[in-house]
C-alpha cells in the first residue's frame, strides 16, 4: 500500500474499543422549501442515531424579512423557516447559519439542496474549505451545460470539490413530506454501497422510505428531466385539454427521458425508471408541484406573460427548475443534432421562449421521431 493510501486508510479506520465512537456531522447547504424539509428529516434522525452528532447546520442565504429581522435569526429563534416552510418546526437541533464556509467547516456529510443555477458559484466558494473526508449528496434537480457537453450537478460537485457525491431524488413534493404524508425516494450511488446505506439511514423515517440503487446518472437525470415534462403537463392543464391528453404527454415524456438519459450515459439502467425517482416522481410533478402550476398559468395567459414574471408573482422567492432545464436540454439537443428525435423536449423550450404558442405542445409532440425512443437506439 502506498504511503498516501496508508494515511487515507488510517484516517478512515474505525475507532478502537477504548476510544469514543466516531460521529458524523451533517450540514445542509440550502434552506428553501425542500432544503428545510430535508433538514427536518435529517434532524429527527441525528437525534435518534448514535453515529451522528445531534446538531444539523443549515446554510441559509441571508434575507431581510418584511419585519426587518434577518431570516437566520428568526429560524433560530422560532425553529421555523417562516419564509419557505411556514408552520413547520424543523427540530431544535437545526441551526441556521448565514456563513457558508462556517456552516461546512466541521461537517463530513454535506447535503446540497439549492436551485441548480447557483451551484457552480457555491462550489467555487467552497474550494479548499471542506474537510478531506467529506461525503456529499445532491438533492438538486438540474444540469449545467458547458462547451464540452452536459454536466450533472453531482459531477460538478465531485469535480470542483474532489468529493464522492451520491444523489437523492423521488416523488417528493416538499410540503407533503413536511406534514409527514407517506412518500418514497431513491439514493443513487456509484461504487460504495456502505456510504449509500448511510445516506439511506440519515433520511429514512416511517413516513419517508428511501432505497438505494447503483446508478447516479439515471437517478439524477430522472429528477432533472421530469421537470421539463411537468412544464408540458402544465400547458395541457392551462389549455384544459383533459386527462387523456395529459396522460399521453406524460407517457411521451417518460419515453424521451429514458432515451435522452441512455444516449448521454450508456450506464443508465432501465430499472431506474421504475424507482421512485423515475415514474413516481414524473407522476407527482405532473399532478402537482411548482413547474406544472406556473406552466398552467403561462398557458392560460396565452404565453403573453413570461415565466420570470409568473415565477416572481406565484412562488414567493422559490425558483422554477423546469424552464431553465428545458433550455439546457435544448442546447444539448441542438448541439448534437438530436432536436428531431425529442419533439416534446424541443417544443417545451420553444413554447417557453415564445417561439411557439402553448397549443403547440400537442401538435408538435405528435411528430414521429426518427428512431426508437423506447430503447434509445438510433
Amino acid at each position: 500500500m502506498a504511503p498516501a493510501q496508508e494515511l487515507q486508510h488510517d484516517q478512515q479506520a474505525p475507532p478502537r474499543s477504548d476510544e469514543a465512537p466516531y460521529k458524523s456531522r451533517v450540514t445542509v447547504v440550502g434552506s428553501g422549501n425542500w432544503g428545510s424539509v430535508a433538514s427536518k428529516l435529517i434532524a429527527s434522525n441525528t437525534l435518534r442515531l448514535t453515529s451522528f452528532h445531534d446538531e444539523v447546520r443549515m446554510w441559509v442565504y441571508e434575507e431581510i424579512l418584511p419585519s426587518g429581522e434577518k431570516l437566520t435569526e428568526v429560524i433560530n429563534r422560532t425553529n421555523e423557516n417562516v419564509k419557505y416552510l411556514p408552520g413547520i418546526k424543523l427540530g431544535r437541533n437545526v441551526v441556521a447559519d448565514p456563513d457558508l464556509e462556517n456552516a461546512v467547516k466541521d461537517a463530513n456529510m454535506l447535503v446540497f439542496v439549492t436551485p441548480h443555477q447557483f451551484m457552480e458559484g457555491i462550489c467555487r466558494r467552497l474550494v479548499g474549505k471542506v474537510r478531506g473526508d467529506v461525503e456529499a449528496i445532491s438533492l438538486i434537480k438540474g444540469m449545467e451545460v458547458k462547451m464540452e457537453g452536459p454536466c450533472m450537478i453531482s459531477t460538478l460537485i465531485s469535480q470542483q470539490l474532489g468529493l464522492n457525491c451520491c444523489v437523492l431524488m423521488g416523488a417528493n413534493i416538499a410540503n407533503e413530506i413536511a406534514v409527514e404524508k407517506f412518500s418514497e425516494a431513491t439514493v443513487g450511488y456509484r461504487v460504495n454501497r456502505e456510504i449509500a446505506e448511510k445516506w439511506v439511514q440519515l433520511f429514512s423515517t416511517p413516513y419517508f422510505i428511501v432505497t438505494a440503487v447503483q446508478d447516479v446518472e439515471g437517478v439524477e437525470l430522472c429528477g432533472t428531466l421530469k421537470n421539463v415534462v411537468a412544464i408540458a403537463a402544465g400547458f395541457v392543464d392551462g389549455l384544459e385539454m383533459g386527462n387523456n391528453t395529459k396522460a399521453a404527454i406524460m407517457r411521451i415524456g417518460l419515453r424521451e427521458m429514458k432515451a435522452f438519459s441512455k444516449l448521454l450515459f450508456s450506464s443508465v439502467k432501465d430499472t431506474t425508471f421504475f424507482e421512485s425517482c423515475g415514474v413516481a416522481d414524473l407522476i407527482t410533478t405532473c399532478l402537482g408541484g411548482r413547474n406544472r402550476k406556473v406552466a398552467e398559468a403561462f398557458a392560460k395567459n396565452g404565453g403573453k406573460r413570461s415565466f420570470d414574471e409568473l415565477e416572481a408573482e406565484m412562488l414567493q422567492g422559490q425558483k422554477l427548475q423546469g424552464v431553465s432545464t428545458a433550455k439546457e436540454v435544448y442546447e444539448v439537443l441542438s448541439h448534437r443534432g438530436w432536436l428531431d428525435l425529442f419533439p416534446l423536449f424541443a417544443t417545451v423550450h420553444e413554447i417557453s421562449i415564445g417561439r411557439l404558442p402553448p397549443s403547440a405542445i400537442v401538435e408538435h409532440s405528435e411528430r414521429k421521431p426518427k428512431f426508437s425512443l423506447a430503447d434509445g437506439s438510433i
